[in-house]
């Protein structure tokens, strides 16, 4: 039984349907929000790199950057096999240090919930205001959890390419609100074109947030982000949300204040 992260090209199958609508609304994004032209992007935590394989084809410069570095190599080869150029970094997403500002970064889909205190995120909120130019945009998304929400939540998945075809189980099995944190178990069962089938199963935590404790985090980064504008995951540049206890699939606009 091998791990999720070992084997990036079945995560990004099951989440590759998204990608049109998250880059098409990162585009309006940088022009809405953005002083100025946007070129350089990065997104931390960018595992097997299906958002920096689709920017770095419309021809902005990117980086990614991840710990794992069985997910940057697959992101490598996809590069090369599309004549693709991005910069690819293995590094800690609470201490990054570049050489070049960016004009925009990214992080979607709850990477960001994977730090696990309070002090791993704000020094991750940090580091990312490090490395933007003034006006440069944030764009963070990620679940947030009702105070009436079922601890015992399932989701189900499933995706085919190139003749195979995964099933994708996530399931919460322990939820904790005194330490917020809630561990995951992924359950993966693929089968190839040959008929083989390989299965894979990984537990990981996450750090949980209500909205209120959302608000609480991204007020202690004030000084050095403005929210610009909050949206969920269906990802309508033209439909922004309100924050309050209805919004659960939340996305954030931080924009960098200039001095």
């Amino acid at each position: 039984m091998s791990t999720w992260y070992d084997h990036p090209q079945y995560f990004d199958m099951v989440f590759r349907d998204e990608t049109a609508g998250e880059v098409s609304f990162f585009e309006k994004a940088f022009h809405s929000f953005v002083p100025r032209p946007v070129s350089r992007v990065l997104e931390p935590g960018c595992g097997g790199g299906r958002l920096v394989v689709d920017l770095a084809a419309k021809g902005y410069a990117v980086t990614g950057l991840d710990l794992n570095q069985r997910m940057l190599n697959y992101l490598g080869r996809r590069l090369r096999r599309r004549g693709l150029q991005a910069d690819l970094i293995r590094g800690d997403m609470t201490a990054m240090n570049f050489d070049e500002d960016f004009d925009a970064a990214f992080c979607t889909f709850n990477t960001f919930r994977h730090l696990l205190s309070d002090r791993d995120a704000v020094q991750h909120l940090r580091s990312v205001a490090d490395h933007l130019h003034g006006g440069g945009i944030y764009i963070l998304g990620m679940h947030l959890i009702p105070l009436d929400a079922d601890p015992e939540c399932i989701e189900r998945w499933s995706a085919s390419h190139g003749g195979t075809r995964v099933h994708v189980t996530i399931r919460v099995v322990d939820f904790n609100r005194k330490t917020r944190q809630e561990t995951l178990r992924v359950s993966v069962k693929a089968q190839k074109p040959s008929g083989a089938i390989q299965r894979i199963r990984s537990e990981f935590p996450l750090r949980i947030y209500t909205p209120d404790q959302a608000r609480e985090l991204l007020a202690q980064v004030d000084d050095v982000f403005e929210i610009a504008g909050i949206y969920d995951f269906d990802y309508d540049i033209d439909q922004p949300r309100k924050f309050d206890e209805d919004l659960t699939d939340a996305l954030f606009v931080l924009r960098k204040r200039t001095e």
